[in-house]
């Protein structure tokens, strides 16, 4: 299937993928300062944002990576730049493992996937963010202005919850409410962990937050199933969305993983 996306900006594509419940709005932090340098493309994975929800589709992380491809395809992008978080994240390394002549560099912002043990099951109070969101939702606009409630509602996602853009958070309350996907995408990554190779001559940045409470370093950040040849880091002070905590520095690692200044 073809996926949504927004597009802006000219120069060498940069792909961005959202994580689970997520939306191709919670990048535009970033592509609107990139932009200016790339052709940033932020795509709806199925039953998120934008994108439909066919009956029986396939949501597993391979083929969330096929859908992608299909998607730039039809844009005929031939290669490009990547940039995932979370479960994108594990989308991003499915591609360059898979499509390792179209991969010019990734960029992983706590990726999933990363994990000896997969999931069995959901873990306890998966429903619980987008049931609050769906309760919400009329009048989210309102109480997102107050900083108490952004870091009531954020603080599992962020240690800066309370610091967070009114923008970034209202986009990702919208768009946990409204993504259909979310059950099926979290069933499609239990019993599977990302355990496949990627050629080295691919750059690759895996970023983690020192505070990551989703994707936990003693669980989810095994460092023997990401490509070799990444640069793997963790920043201080920031927790499941490195990108939202430390903007400019997402910046600056897209800007040096990608080989440009």
């Amino acid at each position: 299937m073809r996926l949504k996306y927004a597009r802006k900006g000219s120069g060498d594509p940069l792909v961005f993928i959202h994580g689970l419940g997520s939306a191709a709005t919670i990048w535009r932090s970033l592509t609107e300062p990139l932009a200016k340098d790339f052709d940033t493309i932020s795509v709806d994975l199925p039953g998120h944002g934008q994108s439909d929800l066919p009956e029986g589709i396939d949501v597993t992380p391979e083929a969330l990576a096929d859908y992608v491809i299909e998607t730039l395809d039809h844009l005929q992008i031939k290669t490009f730049h990547l940039a995932g978080n979370s479960l994108g994240g594990w989308v991003a390394l499915e591609l360059a493992a898979k499509y390792p002549t179209r991969v010019r560099s990734l960029v992983g912002f706590a990726p999933a996937g990363l994990w000896l043990t997969p999931f069995r099951s959901r873990y306890p109070g998966t429903a619980l963010p987008r049931i609050v969101a769906k309760i919400s939702f009329p009048i989210t606009p309102l109480i997102l202005r107050s900083k108490i409630i952004r870091k009531l509602a954020f603080t599992n996602i962020s240690p800066k919850a309370d610091q967070l853009q009114f923008k970034i958070c209202l986009d990702a309350s919208r768009a946990i409410a409204k993504s259909p996907g979310y059950y099926p995408a979290w069933n499609g990554m239990l019993h599977r962990r990302f355990d496949k190779k990627s050629p080295p001559s691919i750059p690759v940045a895996i970023i983690f937050g020192d505070t990551d409470k989703t994707l936990p370093a003693h669980t989810s950040q095994e460092r023997s199933l990401a490509p070799a040849q990444s640069n793997w880091q963790i920043w201080p002070e920031c927790g499941h969305a490195p990108m939202w905590d430390e903007r400019e520095k997402s910046i600056a690692i897209i800007y040096e993983i990608a080989g440009r200044k």
